[in-house]
């Protein structure tokens, strides 16, 4: 019996291994030879490993899992960053979804792919020069610890498989794998990254790891595993004193510092993208900051997914642009900004309490245009989320709760109480329930739509829940005609150099923070922040004193990197998701227009939908899928499941 490697030809290259007794191969069989003598063979295996690397990008959701064509609610819906219009989807990631495997079956899979290519490629190496061979070689290892990190932030300690496992070579008894501790995945992890650091080049091709991909995701796993060790309380221990869940934390320092090391060599070799940028100018700061996301010359990408329509798509701008610049699928706006995310960035009136001040001396301010409350945000701020009356597409995005009726004489007094969840009143207010929106007529004689063309409808499902929209990676000149389902191809930027810089930052106030003085940590972190913060157009922290504790960094870290699938496993590594998410309802920020005045008021307060987050503490570690558990009696389930 032979084994021979498959390859199916259709859009994409798909693998798998079977065998067959035949004289003659049909011509869709490939066999290692084929594939491993010419680098167009190397080149095809390869794009399949890279195609299903784990990685949280534009198809993506926890409710349907990797690499899924439709999805709906993009991640941050479950972070707290945005509010969703469906509240009813998993807060971990679901275990079946259209029969598809689960994300413990395909890292598998990816897994045995890499150690196949590791073992099989020296069989062929004097095809190739030594360097092609170190290469390739590297890029398997970088996609193997880059897999196991997808694994291990999971589930917590998980097999180890190094190598390709045979059957019926192997008994059915060697291929049921233990689980091994948390920690020593993570020191495995470390070792195929440093491996693929040594062995990679400077340069790759867009979308492939170089050596210092493999250092930004050594950063980003070894602070994961930093923070569990300092922060996870949850402890779960095997027969044979495996700790399957947790780190000692005695190891926090060691990854904390790993997780700087790592950081520090992409120093000099990628930059903040600041092409357009100028010092004092909100506009250019604003528009380079929209811009950095889709100039494929940026400094500041580290390791991206490309995507190319048709054969490779997403629908990012379907479910995410504001009602009136949606296609012919009728999605948009399906998921909204929060509040709460608003409220963390620099130039917004706030309130001794840091919350938005929308009243004063118990009145609501009125405003001109709705641009006016935020005419000195904070550029990334402008450039991730769309404001009411902002501009996108050439178009003033109109988003209202509703039009105001009432006397203003002395003032308008909040509509409802400070907490409420209520609707609001319809005394004295002009209210929409649907898109089909009848105009009222205003006392100057014209007329406006009481939501306007994308704003709050409490009938309809295609409008902004919180009275915001999201502005990150939608494409800021596709036709609405192209904003459809599975028509959208912009770039994923899975690691971009902030990140590295904010990993760089946290490690080091971790590391300051738990005594270790070999290097002047704290100023290290400050000067980090103040790079992103300068970028950004925000305020400058003055000193290293203003690093007064590790929310600082922690809020920085959320507002870089909203909306790109990294808050949740922020949440989760420092272990707040549930103090976050106890039954919380996420706030909003309603504009109204006060007909009598023609001018505009906001309204800030409580997710009127009573929609409420929670998360288990279980989760932190997921649940294992079952039928795994059925195949081996060895694996062990996690706590709580």
């Amino acid at each position: 019996m032979k084994k021979y490697t498959y390859i199916i030809l259709s859009a994409l290259l798909c693998w798998t291994t079977a065998c067959k007794k035949l004289d003659t191969l049909p011509p869709s069989i490939v066999t290692d030879n084929d594939i491993f003598t010419s680098s167009a063979g190397i080149q095809a295996y390869m794009a399949r490993m890279y195609s299903t690397l784990p990685i949280e990008d534009f198809r993506y959701s926890p409710q349907r899992g990797l690499n899924f064509f439709w999805i709906i609610s993009p991640f941050s819906a479950v972070s707290g960053e945005a509010l969703s219009r469906d509240q009813n989807g998993a807060m971990q990631e679901s275990l079946t979804f259209d029969n598809r495997p689960t994300t413990w079956s395909l890292c598998y899979g990816l897994i045995r792919d890499a150690n196949y290519f590791a073992e099989t490629l020296p069989k062929y190496a004097s095809n190739f020069t030594p360097a092609q061979i170190s290469a390739w070689l590297g890029e398997a290892r970088f996609i193997r610890g880059a897999t196991y990190f997808a694994l291990v932030k999971r589930y917590g300690g998980v097999p180890i498989v190094d190598k390709v496992l045979q059957y019926p070579q192997q008994s059915i008894d060697e291929l049921k794998i233990p689980r091994t501790s948390e920690e020593k995945v993570y020191d495995f992890i470390a070792a195929d990254l440093d491996y693929a650091y040594t062995n990679l080049p400077e340069s790759n091709q867009v979308g492939r790891a170089n050596k210092y991909v493999a250092a930004g995701f050594k950063s980003r796993a070894m602070l994961y595993a930093g923070s569990i060790a300092k922060y996870n309380q949850i402890s779960f221990v095997d027969g044979g004193g495996n700790r399957l869940c947790g780190i000692p934390s005695a190891k926090a320092v060691t990854y904390f510092k790993a997780a700087y090391d790592a950081a520090v060599l992409l120093e000099s070799k990628y930059s903040l993208y600041k092409k357009s940028w100028a010092a004092g100018d909100k506009t250019a700061q604003y528009q380079n900051y929209v811009n950095l996301f889709f100039d494929a010359s940026s400094s500041e990408n580290v390791f991206v997914r490309q995507y190319h329509y048709p054969e490779s798509v997403h629908g990012y701008d379907a479910y995410n642009v504001p009602r009136q610049l949606m296609g012919a699928n009728g999605y948009s706006s399906e998921v909204n900004p929060t509040l709460n995310f608003v409220e963390m960035f620099d130039g917004i009136p706030k309130n001794a309490d840091g919350t938005i001040k929308t009243t004063t001396g118990g009145k609501y301010d009125l405003y001109t245009n709705t641009m006016d409350l935020f005419a000195n945000a904070e550029p990334r701020l402008r450039a991730t989320v769309i404001f009411p009356g902002d501009v996108f597409k050439g178009i003033s995005v109109e988003i209202r709760r509703g039009i105001y009726t009432g006397s203003s004489a002395g003032g308008i007094s909040p509509l409802l109480p400070a907490g409420s969840t209520a609707h609001y009143p319809t005394d004295n207010m002009v209210q929409s329930a649907n898109a089909s929106q009848t105009p009222y007529k205003l006392p100057n004689g014209t007329t406006m739509n009481p939501a306007g063309l994308s704003g709050y409808f409490t009938g309809d499902g295609t409008c902004s829940v919180s009275g915001f929209s999201i502005r990150k990676n939608l494409v800021p000149d596709k036709p609405t005609s192209e904003v459809l389902e599975n028509r959208s191809d912009q770039t994923w930027i899975e690691l971009r150099y902030a990140e590295v810089l904010l990993n760089r930052a946290e490690a080091a106030y971790e590391l300051n923070s738990l005594g270790q003085n070999d290097k002047n940590y704290i100023q290290d972190a400050f000067a980090d922040i103040n790079q992103i913060r300068e970028r950004a157009g925000a305020t400058l922290l003055t000193g290293a004193s203003d690093l007064n504790n590790i929310n600082v960094i922690r809020t920085e870290r959320k507002k870089e990197l909203g909306f790109e699938n990294k808050t949740w496993w922020d949440m989760r590594r420092w272990r707040v998701a549930d103090k976050e998410q106890n039954s919380t309802i996420y706030r909003t920020l309603m504009p109204f227009y006060s007909a009598n005045d023609g001018k505009y008021f906001f309204d800030a307060r409580l997710d009127e939908r009573n929609s409420r987050y929670t998360f288990d503490v279980r989760w932190y570690y997921e649940q294992i899928p079952q039928g795994e558990i059925q195949k081996s009696q060895n694996l062990i389930q996690n706590p709580g499941y």
